[in-house]
């Protein structure tokens, strides 16, 4: 970017700043450009975005607020309207549909909101609604019913998805995202396809692709989180859930015998299972179209060597901590 007063290049600086929402004190990492002759300093619409949702993101996380896409996610599986959402909350005609674009509920209201994800309380709330019409009343009961009884059903492999991807709130070591096992299954797919990568590089192209993403929007993809090992960062559980998708003919993994006296894993697409780019907004696929890109001829043993250059690992590798995705504003190898 180009300094409005002197005309020249101006450099992108990253520094740690308190900033104040709602009575709250949080500190964040400041994105701004500086002008080096005038000492001027000026944000874009899009490190502007970067710095809010670091405040808001934090916000959400000490006060159990539920993240916009969580609140989107709760109103789609109960096959209703933002209006129609807010009617059986009682809030104003609107609200639903702002929280869901990203405005802040008071805590009252996301509590609200966070119980009616349970569909037998989303069908208390729904018969107290004095405002609803009978008709509506029973088509979203009897909607909220089956979601019992599929739950009952599935409960099993719910609870082996939550064990492998984990079923923790959305925090900093999630990259501010719920775990969602289908977009990481998707993302091993979609690098299965394009790369035919051996496990240890897969684990690194998961790692940048959620990294990555969270730089540019302060959300991971996945919501998965990610450990420091010895070769590099891996999604926790890495080896389990790989495991578990081949089982479900997701994948498939071709072992082959290396002379030094190891196996390789190598990822493969299956015939009839292709990608689903469905499940991802236009800014994600772009994240994963730049990591197959940037790494499509990086030998595995070179991104092992890229990944411990970046402070991700060489912060967190001695203690084999989770990585925190604050870590992500200061990749340096993408």
């Amino acid at each position: 970017m180009k300094s409005p007063i002197t005309g020249k290049e101006m450099s992108l600086t990253k520094e740690k700043r308190s900033m104040d929402f709602r009575k709250e004190t949080f500190e964040i990492v400041f994105h701004y450009y500086r002008c080096k002759d005038s000492g001027e300093q000026f944000t874009t619409t899009a490190l502007d975005e970067v710095n809010i949702n670091q405040l808001y993101n934090q916000y959400r996380d000490k006060f159990n607020i539920p993240f916009p896409d969580e609140i989107f996610k709760i109103r789609e599986k109960y096959d209703l309207s933002a209006a129609k959402m807010s009617e059986i909350l009682g809030f104003g005609i609107n609200s639903y549909r702002q929280y869901e674009a990203g405005e802040m509920p008071s805590t009252a209201n996301a509590k609200l909101i966070q119980v009616i994800d349970d569909p037998k309380n989303f069908i208390d709330m729904v018969a107290l609604c004095g405002t609803l019409d009978e008709k509506f009343k029973a088509k979203y009961i009897q909607k909220a019913q089956l979601l019992v009884e599929e739950r009952k059903r599935n409960i099993f492999n719910l609870n082996l998805k939550n064990y492998l991807l984990g079923n923790h709130l959305a925090d900093i070591y999630s990259g501010y995202r719920n775990p969602n096992f289908e977009k990481f299954t998707e993302m091993v797919v979609y690098f299965s396809e394009k790369l035919q990568p051996f496990k240890t590089k897969m684990n690194k192209l998961l790692f940048y692709a959620d990294f990555l993403m969270f730089k540019q929007s302060c959300f991971s993809i996945t919501g998965k989180r990610y450990i420091a090992i010895d070769k590099g960062p891996v999604p926790d559980k890495y080896a389990s859930i790989y495991e578990y998708l081949v089982s479900e003919n997701e994948i498939e993994i071709q072992y082959t015998e290396f002379p030094q006296g190891y196996t390789g894993e190598q990822f493969n697409a299956r015939k009839g299972r292709p990608f689903n780019s469905e499940l991802f907004s236009e800014s994600e696929l772009e994240v994963l179209e730049k990591v197959s890109t940037v790494f499509k001829k990086t030998s595995t043993s070179d991104i092992i060597e890229l990944s411990h250059l970046e402070e991700a690992w060489k912060k967190n590798e001695k203690g084999k901590s989770v990585i925190s995705y604050e870590y992500a504003f200061e990749l340096n190898q993408i």
